[in-house]
């Protein structure tokens, strides 16, 4: 068996914002340093229709009618401006990704693009990665997503989706 040279040119960095998926940026910038690689960084703001059929089996009908009655609200105050959540998180993140240029985490690494997204995390994941030709994906394995323990783990789910090769990192104890 011959091996095959592996050219990483893009990489795709997936966060959830917890302590796991900050260990895990440092894996990201590594490998972009080392295979001179662009940087993307994904964030995805989970949304309650992905996991409404686990939410719904445990609810009762008025409490589950009351969940719904505030998204629909939270979702109005997004759009019209009044909810900047998504805003807020990608300014984070931008800055986050100017200081790793900056080298405050370390050694220096320029993230090329920061995208914040509204939906299923694994959707996205796998759609942003085949949209912008990702060479490899790396996450945390260990999240603190809305409700994981109900819905299974993201990244478990991104691996036996992903046609292209994903790396989990598990959380430096």
């Amino acid at each position: 068996m011959k091996i095959k040279p592996i050219d990483i040119k893009t990489i795709l960095y997936t966060t959830d914002l917890s302590d796991t998926a900050l260990y895990a940026f440092s894996y990201a910038a590594s490998f972009a340093s080392a295979y001179n690689a662009k940087l993307i960084i994904l964030h995805v703001m989970e949304d309650y229709l992905a996991i409404k059929p686990s939410l719904k089996a445990l609810l009762q009908e008025d409490q589950w009618r009351a969940i719904k009655e505030e998204h629909v609200r939270e979702t109005r105050e997004t759009l019209s401006g009044k909810r900047r959540d998504n805003v807020i998180v990608r300014e984070a993140l931008s800055q986050f990704s100017e200081n790793a240029r900056a080298g405050q985490y370390g050694t220096s690494v320029a993230s090329d693009e920061v995208i914040v997204l509204f939906g299923d995390p694994v959707d996205k994941i796998i759609e942003t990665a085949k949209e912008k030709n990702c060479d490899l994906v790396v996450m945390g394995s260990h999240g603190h997503g809305l409700l994981h323990d109900i819905v299974g783990t993201t990244t478990r789910k991104v691996m036996k989706q992903s046609k292209i090769p994903v790396i989990a990192i598990p959380l430096d104890k």
